[in-house]
């Protein structure tokens, strides 16, 4: 109780730590960045693909459960100064597991609403072909 208080009031002087590690890593910024697109990219924010964005954040990337909502302040404020080809950019000299996950999570996105839209398809196509990684890759688990 003490340490979940103590990290609170940190938080208030620090900012958020989830925050703070997206800020401090332009490639996890990115990747967010990204995967924020490919929500909006059928026009419509539905609850299971804010739901699988949320996992993912927490899963892949460890950010805190408490620190998602912010986090997702922090890309809706400074996202738009980094554009998708700007975002992909930062990929293309990662080792090709980054790039496979960055395009996994992507499609675990778009088929989060069990509705592929044409804009998701095309989202997704244009940055495989960006980041040089088959659609088999994306699909195919790695051994």
């Amino acid at each position: 109780m003490a340490f979940a208080l103590l990290d609170q009031i940190r938080s208030i002087f620090d900012g958020d730590p989830g925050v703070r590690k997206v800020a401090d890593d332009p490639v996890l910024s990115a990747e967010l960045l990204m995967l924020f697109r490919m929500i909006l990219a059928d026009g419509t924010v539905s609850e299971s693909e804010m739901i699988a964005f949320r996992r993912i954040c927490k899963d892949a990337f460890g950010i805190p459960e408490t620190s998602i909502d912010a986090v997702i302040e922090y890309l809706n404020e400074f996202g738009y100064e980094t554009n998708g080809s700007q975002a992909i950019a930062l990929f293309r000299d990662l080792d090709v597991g980054r790039r496979k996950q960055l395009a996994q999570h992507m499609a675990e996105i778009a088929k989060a609403d069990s509705q592929l839209a044409e804009t998701e398809v095309r989202l997704l196509r244009r940055t495989l072909d960006l980041l040089d990684i088959s659609p088999v890759d994306v699909v195919k688990p790695e051994e």
